[in-house]
């Protein structure tokens, strides 16, 4: 199994919007993404006070091929489309090997 680790940074000014997040974007990209292997999907939002990101992704996905095909798919383009929905924080991702 590999992980794709999506995060929105706490910046100065950000935005986030937890309810469209879970509502809409969250089921976006489970709906999109599943076909291509996404096992599961947990979204941690942060203890209230300081801290240094605002959402964090875990994407679970069968293996390295199935997160770069799921993101190399048009259907991203749907799901980056929409990040502009719920927050102004450019997200940051990475993968990791489980």
């Amino acid at each position: 199994m590999t992980t794709l680790i999506v995060s929105y940074p706490s910046t100065e000014g950000g935005t986030f919007d937890r309810e469209y997040y879970l509502s809409t974007h969250a089921p976006l990209v489970r709906s999109a993404w599943s076909e291509f292997g996404l096992q599961s999907a947990e979204v941690l939002f942060p203890s209230p006070g300081q801290q240094p990101f605002a959402c964090v992704a875990i994407l679970r996905f069968i293996d390295p091929v199935a997160i770069n095909a799921a993101l190399s798919s048009a259907k991203t383009a749907e799901i980056i489309g929409d990040v502009k929905n719920f927050t102004n924080i450019t997200p940051t991702m990475f993968c990791a090997d489980d």
